[in-house]
């Protein structure tokens, strides 16, 4: 199969997009869509911003990109500065990449590179949990619990440890949601007790999880507990940031909401708001200076690494957020937004349950409220509700199989940071009517 065959395929039936604004963007037809999900939890300010562009095109017209060999940049030290400042804590060291999947697999790197440092290389196998999602590349995809997104490469994936989801709705069997912290703190102990604690680099999970859960954050007390586990066994603790975290949960850090710091932590998506691919492997001076006294620093980095244009992008961003005091906005008006949803399913029986934080809010569906039981995998109905959205203008981000691996929906709103009071409402407004649709189209 030739290039363009394989192209015309992914793309078959998918409208051309054309230009946006704000929270809109239209596709050639004319036809306009409000965005409901950020695209995957990306667009924090949304389209076209136009100091964005301009600080974009400043940079391009002075210089595009220093190769990280040779220079550094203002806009990678501006960066930096910028991002070190709104972690907090000690996290202040960082090598810049293009996306999400490239920053996990160089927190990867960091881990295996500060255990050698220590002279500890046993230590190589890394601990995740089911129902996660780290990334497409290979390493980054080893670490991910999502069956349907593993299956093609199952055969070639390094092995990897995993533990239960951390889930309250859907706790463990056996355990009350009360007990879902401590019970899967323990199991991560349990895990790295049966491999051997030399043997363990690190401990892998998103605070809030995405794409793979619907948008499920870490019940209180839980990341407090891995913090201390990890630490009593010299395990790296990694926090994947990667879609939550920038801003999407109202704090810079989604952990901050849990005044838990980890070692190392993957950053993306909304960091630069999707102008330009940018992403950041970000870890703490336990890390940094047993690297840098072995090996005079990280070991990890791509031809694009810290590209000038592209830090241009994350300082513009970053900037109009914390002028803008936006992630104050996201905290303040969180509340509004999720009972705007709220309102627009009241009355919708299939649905169990509707999580999240700030402006990164998940809605599950099930069968059976009462049993929580999800409807058949192959009814589909997570695409359903894509396909009734974009028929009337919505973007949203449904996902399946958040449940076994195979059944379970659930549908995820990430709207920009400065969305004003109406697009909310059009969001949920057309959220309402999409699923009471869908689900029109799979009930008998």
């Amino acid at each position: 199969m030739d290039t363009k065959t394989s192209t015309t395929i992914a793309t078959a039936g998918l409208p051309r997009v054309a230009w946006g604004t704000g929270g809109h963007v239209t596709d050639t037809s004319g036809k306009t869509y409000i965005d409901g999900s950020g695209g995957p939890a990306v667009y924090s300010l949304g389209y076209s911003n136009i100091e964005v562009v301009d600080a974009i095109h400043d940079q391009m017209k002075r210089v595009m990109h220093g190769y990280r060999y040779t220079f550094t940049s203002d806009p990678m030290e501006e960066l930096t500065a910028l991002i070190s400042e709104a972690c907090g804590a000690d996290l202040d060291s960082m090598v810049f990449v293009s996306g999400g999947s490239e920053a996990v697999e160089s927190c990867l790197k960091l881990a295996l590179q500060y255990h050698a440092a220590r002279g500890e290389r046993s230590r190589y196998k890394f601990i995740s949990r089911h129902r996660s999602w780290h990334g497409n590349s290979l390493g980054a995809l080893a670490l991910s619990g999502f069956a349907e997104r593993r299956a093609p490469y199952e055969h070639a994936l390094p092995p990897i440890s995993f533990l239960s989801p951390v889930n309250a709705y859907r706790p463990p069997s056996g355990v009350s949601p009360d007990m879902v912290a401590e019970i899967c703190a323990l199991e991560l102990a349990t895990e790295i007790e049966r491999l051997g604690p030399e043997q363990v680099a690190a401990f892998i999970f998103e605070p809030v999880v995405g794409a793979a859960g619907g948008v499920v954050p870490a019940p209180p007390g839980y990341t407090a507990r891995i913090r201390e586990v990890c630490d009593h066994y010299g395990v790296l603790m990694i926090a994947d940031e990667v879609m939550c975290g920038s801003g999407r949960c109202g704090t810079f850090r989604a952990l901050e909401h849990d005044q838990v710091a980890p070692d190392i932590m993957p950053i993306s998506k909304s960091l630069a708001g999707g102008y330009i691919p940018l992403g950041a492997a970000v870890y703490g001076h336990k890390v940094r200076d047993a690297i840098t006294a072995a090996y005079g620093g990280p070991m990890t980095g791509h031809t694009f690494t810290g590209h000038t244009a592209a830090c241009a992008a994350g300082v513009a961003v970053q900037r109009i957020i914390k002028r803008d005091r936006l992630l104050e906005r996201v905290r303040s008006n969180s509340p509004r937004f999720f009972q705007l949803v709220r309102d627009s399913l009241d009355g919708v029986e299939a649905v169990g349950d509707i999580r999240g934080r700030g402006y990164f809010l998940g809605v599950e569906l099930v069968a059976d409220r009462a049993t929580k039981v999800p409807f058949p995998a192959e009814k589909k109905l997570f695409l359903k509700v894509r396909e009734r959205a974009f028929e009337n203008g919505l973007i949203c981000y449904p996902s399946g199989g958040n449940v076994d691996g195979f059944s379970g929906d659930t549908i995820i709103l990430a709207p920009r940071y400065n969305s004003p009071d109406s697009e909310l409402e059009e969001i949920t407004d057309k959220l309402g009517m999409s699923v009471r649709q869908a689900l029109s189209d799979v009930e008998p």
